[in-house]
């Protein structure tokens, strides 16, 4: 693979996934939606990678549609579009369904569909200067594709001021209403990026993975017998599996369990 929109390194068991359009403030088109949507899938079955992060180059993570893919769009009829469209809610969908867990690393603009890649990842970092809008209205649209992982993200009392405003918020904002977990100061954004990234690798990758369904899963079901007795098949499946008996075996042995590297040896006088 060879695109022609991303960047992809993959160090110590991270992916950092890098939107490489900054002349257009990573904008995205038909071309970054295919190429994304190639990277999660190369990426979910690459078993050197534990963690994905997402991340922007220049000032900006990412300002939404590109200004002549909208200029293509607005040429099509209703098929055309709709078939269009099922592109880029597929791709979010990979995205928010990855079974490694994911970082959005933010800076500068994040609009529109920006915001939709923000809101598919697990975790989201923002640096003091983000800024953030859902502007669609303002150009008679909607943020439909991106509207499940949003309102998930915010919850509908908020989607409901700024869906139909379209006013720009900043990153204490962001933050306040769930859109954000954290923020930091630009210079300090890769740093806490890479801390926590760190903190994901640590984890087994069969539950890791298992973790990110059960999220999905529990959100959604009502706490009745049925849920109960899942949440009990999954944590006995979890005990049975080989990872699983390997993370309580290396804890009880005080050692690091065999899905991480060796520790490196101190050499004399460390």
């Amino acid at each position: 693979m060879n695109p022609q929109t991303l960047e992809i390194d993959v160090v110590g068991g991270v992916a950092t996934l890098w939107l490489n359009r900054p002349d257009v403030r990573n904008a995205f088109n038909e071309t970054t939606i295919a190429e994304l949507d190639a990277s999660f899938v190369a990426v979910a079955a690459d078993e050197r990678v534990r963690a994905v992060v997402l991340a922007g180059r220049g000032t900006a993570f990412c300002a939404g549609a590109d200004l002549n893919w909208m200029k293509k769009m607005a040429g099509f009829g209703f098929e055309e579009n709709r078939a269009d469209a099922e592109v880029l809610a597929g791709m979010l969908h990979r995205l928010y369904t990855l079974p490694k867990p994911t970082i959005a690393r933010v800076q500068g603009p994040a609009f529109a569909g920006g915001m939709g890649l923000i809101c598919a990842c697990d975790i989201a970092i923002a640096s003091t200067d983000a800024q953030f809008r859902l502007s669609e209205v303002r150009i008679g649209l909607t943020p439909a594709t991106i509207s499940p992982y949003v309102i998930n993200a915010i919850g509908e009392r908020a989607a409901r001021r700024y869906f139909l405003t379209a006013e720009a918020f900043d990153a204490a904002e962001a933050l306040r209403i769930g859109l954000i977990h954290e923020t930091v100061a630009p210079d300090a954004l890769d740093e806490r990026v890479a801390h926590l990234a760190a903190q994901l690798v640590q984890g087994g990758p069969g539950a890791l993975s298992a973790s990110k369904q059960l999220i999905a899963d529990v959100a959604r079901s009502p706490l009745d017998a049925t849920l109960i007795a899942d949440t009990a098949s999954r944590i006995a499946t979890a005990r049975a599996s080989a990872e699983g008996k390997e993370g309580v075996r290396s804890f009880l042995e005080k050692r690091r369990p065999n899905w991480l590297p060796r520790a490196k040896p101190k050499t004399p006088g460390e």
